[in-house]
């Protein structure tokens, strides 16, 4: 089997920060896909990982690890890290969707690009306003995590009232459930660990905090969304397919696609 067919295109899972202060810590997984260690990267040809995903995880909350990092090295205020399957975040994305205004004009000072959800969160009305009547579609595109725009504008809080007013008002809610519900049903069915041909490359898929996660280590934090019958797709990655097997009502292989890869594991521990 090709490598490709094996290793999900070796790159990770990875707990998503819920909203609504369902929030979860965000840290990369170790198993499916994402390499365990790094090479050491050479100054000016690319930025370490290990600072990357540093300064996306902190921007989520921590204010003054943002500083420490982008003064240290101030391309960092326009990172961006791949959380699994595609899945990509940008610091300032980090801090639109958590509501942390000090840390997204932080990053936009010091270089960040700033985006429509951007603007959402900090209140920047006649920015969103322009953009969507200019192009109505854009209401429904989601940010990382599979985020919505009016999600962004709500974790703005007070500031950005006037674009959660316009949002409903131009739009109406558009809001459906941020992943799938999940029992001891919902457990019992799906719930384990899942390993493909290299005994280190495994899926572990469980339920906590009322919502079934699917992860590369040994704790699953990224939430799925249904859809078909048992297939799911991650939230922030809406083309990867994560179809389950059942025999019986126990599920007992996974497959995972994604464009042309593929990965597939059995269930080893229930």
């Amino acid at each position: 089997m090709a490598d490709a067919e094996r290793n999900l295109d070796r790159r990770g899972f990875l707990g998503l920060s819920a909203m609504a202060g369902a929030a979860v810590g965000l840290r990369p997984s170790s198993a499916v896909g994402m390499a365990t260690t790094h090479r050491a990267v050479a100054p000016g040809f690319r930025n370490d990982p290990e600072r990357v995903s540093a300064v996306v995880g902190a921007s989520h909350s921590n204010f003054e690890r943002v500083r420490e990092l982008v003064e240290q090295q101030p391309a960092l205020a326009k990172a961006s890290w791949d959380w699994g399957f595609g899945d990509w975040e940008t610091a300032l994305g980090a801090a639109s969707h958590t509501g942390r205004r000090e840390i997204a004009e932080f990053l936009i000072d010091h270089g960040a690009r700033p985006t429509l959800f951007s603007a959402a969160m900090l209140g920047q009305v006649d920015v969103v306003r322009g953009v969507l009547e200019a192009d109505p579609s854009l209401f429904t595109l989601h940010g990382p995590h599979g985020i919505s725009l009016l999600r962004h504008a709500r974790a703005g809080r007070e500031p950005a009232e006037t674009v959660v007013d316009y949002l409903l008002g131009r739009f109406g809610d558009d809001e459906r459930p941020f992943g799938y519900p999940g029992d001891e049903a919902v457990t019992a069915r799906y719930g384990g660990v899942y390993i493909g041909d290299e005994p280190d490359v495994r899926l572990t898929v469980g339920v906590a905090n009322g919502w079934l996660l699917v992860g590369g280590g040994p704790t699953p934090q990224s939430r799925v969304l249904p859809v078909d019958d048992d297939t799911f797709h991650p939230t922030g990655a809406p083309g990867v397919m994560i179809r389950f097997t059942v025999e019986g009502e126990r599920a007992t292989r996974v497959v995972i696609t994604d464009g042309p890869d593929r990965w597939q594991g059995d269930l080893r521990s229930p």
